[in-house]
């Protein structure tokens, strides 16, 4: 193979609260030679998600921190360039995690198929990835939505919170989505069909939650915390489920929340409620679920019952901007950098 670089974007240092441009470098390298079982890979489309943040500090979690100088974890689509394996050739598409870069080393067991002619490639980063898959394992192994139960999900316009609404309709379920400004409440309603959707910016949110809910909260899936959880919780009913999928709103906080300690009333929610509070990571769940979410949400998606929407940002030099966005909640669907063509 003759020499390759690739452009990646790497950890310049730890933020400290809010990310900036300056905790990124772009820089080029020049790749190593293929050994046996390894393919060349070129990106084609990177995922940005909320978990990134908290990669980028150094703090014992599910997953070790990025270290500084190396390049940005995330989620790929990526065409095969030459291979070493006679399991994958050249031209193939491949789904792996290969970060911030426009050309990666890969081992073949890393990676997963990818058929472009199933869906579009990108959605294997989205509604067919881990974000669709998320919200199916969250929402149907600890939510348990029944016929006729209230969900509510926060963040209802992105990836997850989208899917979550759609497949809590599609168990017989309303579905009450909160999101930020009247343009993605609107999407919410009209062209993904929950029951009610609340702009947690209006003055008045937690009467429009408490009006769109009238017989209160069976499930609330948690992807931001903060505010719009404070209104949530007096609305839960007894045995209520919680799945804690994301706290959006703390990623970036660097000490408590100004206020009351409001852990002791919670926990006497909790109790007197017999509530179930149940975080996760998408993960633990893949053996178990991954074969069930695949026929789902494929049939699903053919059959137009689960709806999904895109932000595409053209350019690997865009996606610190983008992420920072992300983080405020720019981004309108699931937020994809198209790192290059799909058809070399």
């Amino acid at each position: 193979m003759s020499a390759v670089t690739s452009t990646r974007v790497v950890l310049a240092s730890r933020p400290h609260g809010e990310p900036t441009q300056d905790n990124f470098r772009t820089e080029t390298i020049e790749l190593p030679d293929l050994a046996d079982g390894q393919v060349l890979l070129r990106t084609v489309y990177l995922s940005l998600d909320p978990y990134m943040r908290g990669r980028m500090n150094d703090a014992k979690s599910y997953a070790p921190p990025v270290e500084v100088g190396d390049v940005m974890v995330g989620g790929t689509v990526s065409q095969v360039v030459e291979s070493r394996s006679l399991r994958i050739e050249p031209g193939a598409y491949v789904l792996g995690y290969t970060g911030w870069q426009s050309h990666a080393v890969a081992d073949v067991n890393s990676l997963r198929a990818v058929d472009p002619n199933r869906a579009p490639l990108s959605t294997a980063l989205g509604v067919l990835g881990m974000p669709g898959f998320t919200a199916y394992a969250g929402l149907l192994k600890i939510g348990r939505p029944k016929p006729g139960e209230t969900v509510v999900v926060a963040a209802a316009a992105g990836p997850v919170g989208s899917a979550v609404g759609q497949i809590a309709k599609i168990h017989g379920a309303r579905a009450v989505g909160i999101a930020g400004g009247a343009e993605k409440c609107a999407y919410l309603r009209d062209e993904l069909g929950f029951d009610a959707a609340i702009d947690h910016r209006a003055e008045d949110f937690a009467d429009q939650l408490k009006a769109a809910v009238p017989d209160g909260i069976d499930v609330y899936f948690e992807n931001v915390g903060g505010p719009v959880t404070a209104a949530v919780l007096p609305l839960l009913n007894f045995f209520a489920r919680i799945p804690v999928c994301g706290l959006v709103s703390q990623y970036n906080l660097v000490s408590a929340p100004e206020g009351p300690d409001r852990l002791p009333a919670f926990m006497g929610l909790v109790l007197t409620k017999s509530l179930t509070v149940r975080g996760f990571i998408q993960s633990e769940f893949i053996q178990e679920l991954s074969g069930d979410f695949e026929r789902d949400a494929s049939k699903w998606l053919a059959e137009g019952r689960l709806k999904h929407r895109e932000d595409v940002v053209d350019g690997l030099e865009k996606a610190p901007d983008a992420f920072i966005g992300m983080l405020h909640g720019k981004n309108f669907g699931k937020l994809v950098v198209q790192v290059g063509p799909e058809q070399d």
